[in-house]
């Protein structure tokens, strides 16, 4: 959502400051923010016995965040060796980590297996054939088919690549229990950015029901149901913030009755990132250049290659200018970026006071998915991380890149074969 006021405040009274410190473009960060909705997961869901947000590394991969997840009790879901390794690196280890891939290849179960190893969540059957050896714990990533609706981001599951099939899901758990796995999961994750917090309640239930079904045809119980992530942030100003407080009574009473039914009930997992960190960022620019051909366009220090949902997505993302507030004159402009690309845009057809060369540009909204997704076409650098503490002093958690980042894949010993 865009961002609190909290947030806002604490940080445009020291901006002018860090933006003449450690120059621009930047996402900043804020501690207070994150550990505010940390907390109030976990208080959340209190009454589900074990219940464990595992961060979804993929949202926001840098180890000084990520070591806020470990002290409020979090785990990690890693969907890539490079993100094994983060974990590892900021002291998860074992069941702490969930690997969840899809067309995982060989090199990445045996990273997934090694040093302690992880909670695989297996994507298809076939995979079971593939694992290096046979672990303690397994689970699936249950995909329902016409059987639920997904949503726009991540779309009808009959055409989603992931997950298990229905008419596979209790096949895959009968082969584990045949090779003599014991222990067993179960995972899914059908939305992404999802406002309505009873669909995550559905979720839950379809979970709880699938495997009271496994249960009944194999015998096997479930230590811990899995309800992805996919919880939503509300990026203009006008919506309304997830409900999370509503979705949490209705889902600790759906266990409460699965407990009374059946003498035994599972863990909750969920594997949140956009929600956790997502409000709690800001991309900081600065105007270089105006033009005006056709339309108004404010040109920023940043590009697509810093943020690219609003190009890739055609996301919105609220905008507001250091010091211009309130009482200014205003155009309706395009926000745009260097890139030989038409989609590096911010902003189209916003209405924003009119800006002059060196005004401060805050984008909300960037703390997860956004350097997170960066990328260097052009050869456009990804921009610098900071945070900013709870003391409000601010700290370098990511250099900026440079033209030997860009280069360094270039400097290598050539291999040749003939022909």
């Amino acid at each position: 959502m865009p961002m609190s006021d909290s947030y806002r405040n604490r940080l445009s009274a020291i901006l002018p400051q860090i933006v003449k410190t450690f120059g621009t473009p930047f996402h900043i960060y804020d501690e207070l923010g994150i550990r505010e909705t940390c907390n109030h997961l976990n208080s959340a869901f209190k009454d589900i016995s074990g219940f464990k947000e595992f961060f979804a590394v993929k949202a926001l991969p840098n180890p000084m965040i990520m070591k806020i997840m470990q002290e409020e009790g979090f785990g990690f879901d890693c969907s890539s060796v490079p993100e094994l390794t983060l974990s590892r690196q900021v002291g998860s280890f074992g069941e702490e980590i969930m690997f969840t891939s899809n067309n995982t290849s060989p090199d990445q179960f045996e990273a997934a297996q090694a040093q302690g190893g992880s909670i695989l969540n297996l994507d298809d059957i076939s995979l079971i054939k593939k694992l290096g050896h046979t672990p303690e714990l397994i689970c699936f990533r249950y995909n329902p088919g016409s059987r639920r609706e997904g949503n726009t981001i991540i779309g009808n599951p009959v055409e989603a690549k992931y997950g298990v099939s229905h008419d596979q899901i209790i096949d895959a758990y009968g082969q584990c229990a045949d090779m003599g796995i014991k222990r067993f999961g179960i995972h899914t994750m059908l939305a992404s950015n999802e406002l309505k917090y009873t669909y995550m309640v559905e979720t839950a239930r379809m979970l709880l029901d699938i495997v009271k079904e496994i249960n009944k045809k194999l015998g096997i119980t479930f230590e811990f149901i899995n309800i992805g992530g996919g919880l939503g942030i509300p990026y203009t100003p006008d919506a309304d913030p997830f409900d999370l407080d509503a979705m949490a009574k209705e889902i600790t009473a759906l266990f409460a009755a699965f407990k009374t039914e059946n003498k035994w009930a599972p863990r909750l997992y969920m594997e949140s990132g956009r929600y956790i960190t997502g409000p709690h960022g800001v991309l900081v620019t600065q105007v270089i250049n105006h033009k005006q051909i056709y339309r108004h366009y404010v040109g920023v220090d940043a590009s697509m290659s810093a943020l690219m949902r609003p190009g890739m997505y055609d996301a919105y993302h609220h905008i507001h200018i250091l010091g211009k507030e309130t009482g200014q004159s205003k155009k309706i402009v395009d926000v745009v970026g260097a890139l030989c690309e038409n989609n590096d845009k911010f902003a189209v057809q916003r209405e924003l006071p009119e800006t002059r060369d060196g005004d401060i540009l805050i984008i909300h909204d960037t703390g997860a998915h956004g350097h997170a997704m960066g990328f260097n076409y052009n050869g456009h650098l990804r921009p610098k991380e900071l945070f900013l503490k709870q003391d409000n002093s601010v700290e370098l958690i990511r250099r900026a890149e440079t033209a030997d980042d860009y280069f360094a894949t270039l400097d290598f010993e050539p291999k040749t074969m003939k022909a």
